[in-house]
């Protein structure tokens, strides 16, 4: 392979971002083989095949493998296997990571707050972000796990936990774990609820999201529910 080609020096020039994922994998790998006496890259691609037989896209499935999974893989052994689950932990790391007392001005913000207890689980949780009167992040707390399906939360039990832990606002949050953020109606009649009680109680709720599959939805920005239960916020 010509030097410039080489995943490695193709970083080094152009950054990261330019690779596609094969390549990523290549760098990982550090040499290739498999069926065929593969490339790195080959190898790479091959992996994302195989991984792509059980899941469409194969990078959902890359980031629950197992090393057992990955070394079915012929050309994968305990080293490379481990090294690719390193990569993703980290990477996993790296998203979630959320310093307590950092400013949630944005969904963005605050689905990376909360993505490490809803990003990526396989059950679907609901969840609250605690936050002081300058939007200030005080915390998160889990509130209820359901089943892959389905999760059921309260109100009373959410802003017990709002006022419990000393919070003046917050935002709900729940994961789809099939990766849809489109919006149930029963998760539209909760957030509707939700609205009116941090309305009686003072406590602005500045948003609902969905989270799945490393996105988000904001309730706020696809609904006209805020107009409706005005929060003063």
């Amino acid at each position: 392979m010509p030097e410039t080609e080489r995943p490695r020096e193709r970083l080094m020039a152009h950054g990261p971002k330019v690779l596609a994922t094969a390549e990523l994998i290549a760098i990982l790998l550090g040499t290739g083989q498999g069926p065929g006496k593969l490339s790195a890259v080959g190898l790479g691609q091959y992996i994302l095949s195989e991984l792509s037989k059980h899941q469409r896209d194969p990078l959902a499935v890359l980031r629950e493998v197992t090393p057992a999974e990955l070394m079915q893989i012929p050309g994968i052994g305990p080293a490379k296997a481990t090294t690719i689950l390193a990569a993703i932990e980290l990477g996993k790391r790296a998203f979630q990571s959320r310093p307590d007392g950092v400013t949630i001005d944005s969904p963005l913000a605050a689905a990376a707050a909360l993505s490490q207890n809803l990003m990526w689980q396989t059950q679907e949780h609901f969840g609250v972000l605690l936050l002081d009167v300058k939007n200030r992040l005080l915390g998160t707390q889990v509130i209820t796990i359901g089943t892959a399906t389905e999760t059921l939360a309260s109100p009373r039990e959410i802003f017990r936990e709002v006022i419990r832990q000393g919070a003046t606002r917050a935002i709900v949050a729940h994961n789809h774990p099939s990766g849809n953020l489109e919006p149930s109606q029963e998760d539209i009649e909760l957030t509707r609820q939700l609205l009116a009680g941090a309305q009686l109680l003072g406590l602005p709720l500045l948003d609902h999201l969905i989270l799945g599959n490393g996105n988000h939805q904001s309730l706020r920005e696809v609904t006209t529910l805020w107009n409706e239960y005005p929060q003063g916020d």
